[in-house]
């Protein structure tokens, strides 16, 4: 399908000074500094995601006030976490974390994958009416997409544990990579024994009160 410069989906309503300083607040918390640019397509972003939920059902969280805290901050949320040049985002979905990641990250370049056709969809024009150098998306799925330049992050929502393995051996992170799974509650862990060494972080994100944790395996040199 040949992308529009601009979508005609009805655009949805919100209250958008309440919208911003929730975000700024949020992102303060968070110990990120936005640029008014950043802030702006950030702002951007989740009025698309509004906008094209109405239709193709991107994500559950219909409120964009909540859609700040679920999506927004909780993907900005692990950008301390992000290593080297190059970040793949498995199971992107409507693009999260990618998109609020390579908005605040434009010296890094993502790779935003997903098997579903509309969820790429939404990606390709958010990425072309955000204008976004830094992203590519690719639909295909995580079993058969190969890269000739290994990840240096490796991050995703998606990911089951039963799935890691797989990806650890795929080739697609680097020899000295980073892998990020994103969770929320953690009633069961990984058995320590199958994985490589990992480490879990407990995240703090503004007005969610939901419990929010990454997995992170590294392999640093």
């Amino acid at each position: 399908m040949k992308l529009k410069p601009k979508s005609k989906i009805a655009p949805v309503a919100v209250d958008q000074m309440q919208l911003s300083e929730r975000l700024t607040a949020g992102a303060t918390q968070l110990g990120l500094t936005l640029t008014a640019a950043q802030h702006a397509q950030l702002l951007q972003f989740l009025a698309l995601l509004a906008q094209w939920n109405q239709t193709y059902n991107l994500t559950a969280v219909r409120d964009p006030l909540e859609m700040v805290a679920r999506h927004l901050l909780d993907s900005l949320a692990i950008a301390p976490y992000l290593s080297g040049d190059v970040v793949l985002d498995l199971g992107t979905g409507a693009g999260l974390p990618g998109l609020p990641l390579a908005i605040i990250e434009p010296q890094r370049q993502f790779v935003l994958l997903d098997s579903n056709s509309k969820k790429i969809r939404f990606v390709r024009q958010a990425v072309l009416e955000l204008a976004l150098p830094n992203v590519t998306p690719v639909q295909t799925r995580i079993e058969t997409y190969r890269t000739t330049q290994p990840f240096t992050t490796i991050v995703s929502r998606a990911v089951a544990y039963t799935e890691v393995i797989g990806v650890l051996r795929s080739g697609l992170l680097a020899p000295a990579g980073r892998l990020l799974l994103m969770k929320g509650r953690m009633d069961t862990l990984p058995n320590r024994q199958a994985w490589p060494p990992f480490h879990i972080h407990q995240l703090q994100i503004p007005f969610l009160d939901a419990a929010r944790h990454i997995i992170e395996i590294s392999f640093d040199a």
